[in-house]
């Protein structure tokens, strides 16, 4: 692997939060059938790739889009 790219499971990371889902707990069961994460584990997961920057460059409208969440959330603490 390229330490340039992101890896199989980073990339299915942000695959899996590009998606939408129906209702609550599909994402959750999602995370752990798919990814076979525990869902604590998945979102630790996501906020670190949200700071590495070969996630901005695979996908920088999911990535962009998840800061902006998360600024928010952080402003109204």
């Amino acid at each position: 692997m390229n330490p340039e790219q992101l890896g199989d499971r980073e990339q299915a990371v942000l695959a899996l939060e590009r998606r939408g889902f129906p209702g609550p707990g599909a994402k959750e069961r999602a995370i752990r059938e798919e990814l076979g994460l525990a869902p604590v584990r998945y979102y630790q997961l996501l906020n670190a790739l949200l700071d590495d920057e070969r996630a901005l460059a695979h996908d920088p409208v999911t990535v962009n889009r998840l800061r902006r969440v998360r600024e928010t959330r952080r402003t109204e603490r």
